[in-house]
């Protein structure tokens, strides 16, 4: 270990000298590294320096400490782990095939504040005692939140999300087991006809692969505005422009929130608009905009379809005491068409549990809903699968001018 922090020492100091940055060219970081251990090598052989045991294992340590994000850099650099979180310095834990694992990864307080800094650098957002929380994506695309004491007990609380892309395309879901390739294929279709799909479930259900992945089925002429609190949707469309929220300054202005995302994107000619999620007021800018005939697709932390459609109904109420349910309730019912459930499983995979129809109307109160694919048990109470429920989706005129034959879609897997 000391052999590794004099080296580390002096890279640090001719990236200095040479004004390297080591954020942007990290592949001279490496050079330097490479150049600083095959020296510290030879000198080492007068018995005046400790000896280097394994020198690429030095050089990985100090390309990482210099250019990277220091002990953390190993589990972003691992393709198997999707999240990784830290409650204290002594205990950082990882989540691989959707469970949760503790590391062997020892960190110092200084050290976590100084990653963290680090990570802040190029997102332009802060992080001090009036504004305790921050969201930010990293360079990578990973989504790193951060909350301090006193808001927190003792220890900063680091969680990074890494958006592994495992799938793009809804066929790529199917062979991950995610739902059927009936289910996929009416998804699809659904969305290419212009349906107002939600997606609905937990924290890590996989709401935004899947959301990724029915974009994908958006007609290529079709222009699509993305709205997100912080950049994590990775659209492969031809014609997309992604919009996120901003932070207020140190002047505590200059913010801009979700809201007024919605209202921008639709001056900016969308065929389609895609908010990653809806959490509060904004679901009533996302009801309006899809009521005026843009069709749409969001995300909704949800424990089912139907608690979705719920939610859905509550959250504009948020907007204002001017906002009722007797508003919202009917433009719920005519606005979102598809609710599409997916949840962790307890063996770490994600699945589809429900497809869930929207026709429409409204009986007492209660937005009236049909399900389009369901979960079933085996006889033994175990093996759940994906099956065809009696529900159809609404605008079967839609899948119509669009080329879809809605019958043959919804026809029982063989």
């Amino acid at each position: 270990m000391e052999a590794t922090a004099i080296v580390e020492d002096e890279v640090r100091e001719l990236v200095r000298r040479r004004a390297i940055d080591p954020a942007d060219d990290a592949s001279a970081v490496r050079r330097l590294a490479e150049e600083v251990v095959a020296d510290y090598d030879e000198r080492s052989l007068t018995g005046r320096l400790p000896v280097l045991v394994d020198r690429d294992a030095v050089v990985r340590t100090v390309v990482d400490a210099v250019a990277g994000y220091g002990p953390l850099q190993v589990h972003l650099d691992d393709p198997e782990v999707e999240e990784i979180w830290i409650n204290e310095p002594g205990k950082v834990f990882v989540a691989r095939g959707g469970r949760s694992e503790l590391t062997t990864t020892i960190l110092t307080e200084a050290g976590v504040h100084d990653l963290v800094e680090r990570m802040l650098r190029t997102s332009g957002r802060r992080l001090d005692l009036s504004s305790p929380f921050v969201d930010a994506a990293l360079p990578s695309g990973a989504r790193l939140h951060v909350v301090i004491p006193d808001i927190t007990r003792r220890h900063w609380a680091v969680n990074i999300r890494k958006f592994v892309v495992g799938a793009t395309r809804t066929e790529h879901l199917v062979a991950l087991g995610t739902m059927t390739a009936s289910c996929a294929a009416f998804l699809d279709a659904a969305v290419a006809s212009g349906l107002n799909v939600v997606v609905a479930g937990g924290t890590q259900a996989g709401k935004t692969t899947m959301l990724n992945c029915l974009s994908a089925a958006v007609p290529a002429r079709e222009r699509v505005v993305t709205v997100e609190e912080v950049f994590e949707l990775a659209l492969q469309n031809r014609d997309v422009v992604g919009l996120q929220c901003r932070q207020p300054g140190l002047e505590g202005n200059g913010e801009v929130t979700l809201r007024r995302l919605v209202k921008e994107a639709l001056r900016m000619r969308p065929d389609r608009l895609v908010v990653g999620e809806v959490r509060q007021a904004e679901s009533l800018d996302l009801l309006i905009a899809l009521n005026s005939g843009l069709p749409g697709m969001a995300t909704v932390h949800a424990n089912s379809a139907r608690e979705a459609v719920t939610k859905l109904c509550t959250l504009p109420l948020l907007a204002g005491p001017n906002v009722t349910a007797d508003f919202v309730v009917p433009t719920v019912a005519s606005a979102v068409d598809l609710v599409v459930h997916v949840a962790l499983e307890a063996d770490g995979r994600r699945r589809v549990r429900e497809v869930l129809a929207v026709p429409g109307r409204v009986e007492a109160g209660v937005i009236e809903t049909s399900t389009v694919y369901g979960t079933v048990l085996g006889a033994d109470g175990a093996g759940a699968r994906l099956v065809r429920g009696g529900g159809t989706p609404p605008h079967e005129e839609r899948f119509v001018r669009a080329g879809f034959d809605l019958v043959a879609l919804l026809a029982e897997d063989g």
